[in-house]
């Protein structure tokens, strides 16, 4: 006799593999009426949505798991912490998560954002710590090939284009503003970021497109895993 195992998966989590429309239309409507009252009278469409959502991002997780070792899922909250913010407005007008990676090996974070006519991919380093930013500026400046010829790849190219975020204006302290790397080392983040229009976001195989996507940036992630967990020497820095 053959025993079979079956992974049982709930209904409402195999339909959510698309945004909808009326995703797009709520949050539109939300931006248009940032407030507490009309909140809490659309709270429950916001919840069911809201529902319909992080189903698709759990199965855009299980989509990742195939090619990466994913940690674990966080969902951002609606709620703005308005404290320090000139912007009093009480709610985001965007669903946000991010996905991180497993264990001290493997560096580097995804993040999706759903924002009509605003939504968008990333994934890289968005504010790496002084130790991590100063590992992966020494390694640019002692030899940039294996880097440059990675992020040139058509392929990858093609998905995600040019390195984006905040750099230093001529060079960071201890290094040469004539160094032939100069354009990376000034750089103090190393993140790459795809754009979708409405349209995109509302296809059926978007699912499919951001999962390709973050795939294709695997090799980036493993370069820069490699760096962060060894010293100049290519001697580990994990215990």
């Amino acid at each position: 006799m053959v025993n079979f195992s079956i992974k049982l998966i709930p209904l409402s989590r195999m339909a959510n593999t698309v945004i909808t429309k009326d995703t797009l239309r709520f949050l539109n409507e939300l931006k248009k009426n940032n407030n507490r009252e009309w909140f809490e009278e659309h709270k429950p469409e916001f919840k069911s949505l809201e529902s319909g959502v992080k189903g698709f991002y759990n199965n855009l997780m299980d989509k990742m798991k195939e090619h990466d070792e994913i940690e674990k899922l966080k969902m951002f909250r609606i709620y703005r912490d308005v404290r320090f913010s000139k912007d009093k407005t009480p709610y985001k007008s965007h669903f946000a998560g991010s996905f991180s990676r497993a264990g001290a090996k493997l560096r580097g974070g995804y993040y999706l954002q759903i924002r009509p006519g605003e939504s968008f991919m990333a994934a890289g380093f968005w504010e790496p710590n002084k130790e991590d930013l100063l590992r992966i500026r020494k390694e640019l400046e002692h030899d940039a090939t294996a880097f440059r010829k990675l992020i040139n790849k058509p392929s990858f190219k093609n998905t995600w284009g040019e390195i984006v975020g905040d750099e230093v204006k001529t060079a960071p302290k201890g290094f040469n503003k004539e160094d032939p790397n100069i354009d990376l080392i000034r750089k103090k983040a190393f993140i790459f970021v795809r754009n979708f229009t409405d349209k995109e976001v509302l296809n059926k195989d978007f699912i499919d497109e951001v999962n390709a996507s973050f795939k294709e940036i695997r090799s980036y992630f493993n370069l820069m895993s490699e760096i962060l967990t060894t010293n100049l020497n290519g001697e580990s820095l994990l215990n």
